[in-house]
């Protein structure tokens, strides 16, 4: 099965109204920028999204949030370089935030793409963000439960891909990308190149292709930080 598609417009068609997206990247290293101004343009409403962090200036996640078409939004770092579009619609109230410590996000996320609906750790106990939550004791310690996190849909950026949707990523490009790959019913990723089948020694692939739905190549894409020492905005 050929996963390739010719363009990123294609890649994004059909992400409906209210679905949970996922968006690869620690701050701009790894993050899907091009697949994010799709999404954009595409103008689905009312999604939620979970990312490492709220976005920078006025491009990829930021954007995303400034043009209104993100209700809800799951992180760990709201607070990061520039990320004043996320902090005046928060403090306006026109987007909710849910906080979650980074370990824990992203065994949040590799749970739901392990199938495991629910697990302990001892980080967040006695502080707000456990409020609510079932709090259990083991070996005498005290541990709040945390429950998977799964998505419709999941953005990724990686290195090398190939037809059958095997993928490697470039370095700390890596981050969240695998798991979100895993944790999401359609996975979308943008690679640098796409080689023919065969092209990735099965040894260095990371994210093997039965959890990827389609590959778009996007032979130069840009970085966040370069984008906003241009002054970039988008659209």
């Amino acid at each position: 099965m050929d996963k390739s598609v010719s363009s990123l417009a294609a890649a994004v068609a059909g992400i409906d109204d209210g679905a949970t997206v996922m968006i690869g990247g620690f701050g701009g290293s790894g993050a899907p920028i091009e697949l994010i101004h799709a999404l954009i343009d595409a103008g689905p409403k009312h999604l939620t999204v979970v990312n490492n962090n709220a976005g920078n200036g006025h491009v990829g996640l930021a954007a995303l949030i400034e043009q209104g078409q993100v209700d809800k939004l799951i992180c760990s770092f709201p607070r990061s370089a520039d990320p004043r579009v996320f902090t005046e619609l928060y403090l306006a109230g026109k987007i909710e935030l849910e906080i979650v410590p980074q370990g824990t996000l992203a065994e949040r996320i590799r749970a739901g793409g392990a199938g495991i609906p629910a697990f302990y750790t001892p980080t967040s106990y006695g502080t707000e963000l456990a409020e609510g939550k079932p709090v259990a004791e083991f070996d005498g310690r005290s541990y709040v439960q945390e429950r998977w996190l799964k998505a419709d849909v999941a953005l990724i950026k990686a290195e090398l891909g190939d037809p059958l949707g095997n993928l490697t990523y470039r370095m700390a490009a890596r981050n969240f990308n695998p798991l979100m790959a895993m944790a999401a019913t359609k996975t979308i990723a943008q690679v640098s190149r796409i080689v023919p089948a065969g092209g990735i020694d099965p040894e260095m692939v990371v994210t093997p292709g039965i959890f990827v739905d389609s590959v778009v190549e996007v032979t130069d894409p840009r970085q966040e930080e370069a984008l906003n020492r241009e002054g970039a905005v988008y659209p």
